[in-house]
């Protein structure tokens, strides 16, 4: 039984934030587990592990995170970016942009579906790059959820 006080707080977010963290957290386990795949050598099942990672992110991304950052965070800003919900909202959005962008760019440049003068030659250093900074945009958005919901 998770602590009273999780709990209560937990029950306070509305259902798109809580659909946007488990959705976000399952994309993080994918991208974890599609990592694994490669290390192994199971390059087709890692490809397809990771494309869909990339796309269910990407699709919370769209679909809710930047609504809720048009909506609750950028009428707000400069103004509160003191306040650490506003800070640590802003962050999450600049490196979720960068992760999201990176994510979308590896996955279509692994895929042949951008033009010959953007692909890389380089795959592990873009795929560990967009790796780090999902696992980073996904820490400071459960930080972020933990702040806006947990502990008010």
């Amino acid at each position: 039984m998770p602590p009273a006080g999780l709990h209560i707080a937990a029950a306070g977010a509305t259902l798109g934030a809580n659909l946007s963290l488990i959705l976000v957290l399952i994309s993080a386990l994918m991208l974890t587990a599609g990592w694994r795949l490669a290390a192994r050598k199971r390059f087709e099942a890692h490809r397809w592990v990771q494309t869909i990672a990339v796309c269910l992110n990407a699709a919370v991304v769209l679909v809710w995170m930047v609504r809720s950052l048009i909506q609750n965070v950028l009428p707000e800003i400069p103004a509160r970016l003191g306040q650490s919900s506003y800070a640590i909202a802003t962050s999450h959005a600049v490196i979720g942009v960068m992760g999201v962008a990176l994510g979308v760019f590896v996955v279509l440049g692994a895929s042949e579906l951008v033009p010959r003068s953007l692909r890389f030659h380089d795959y592990k250093l873009y795929m560990r790059t967009s790796y780090a900074v999902y696992m980073l945009g996904t820490l400071t958005g459960v930080l972020l959820y933990v702040v806006a919901y947990v502990t008010g």
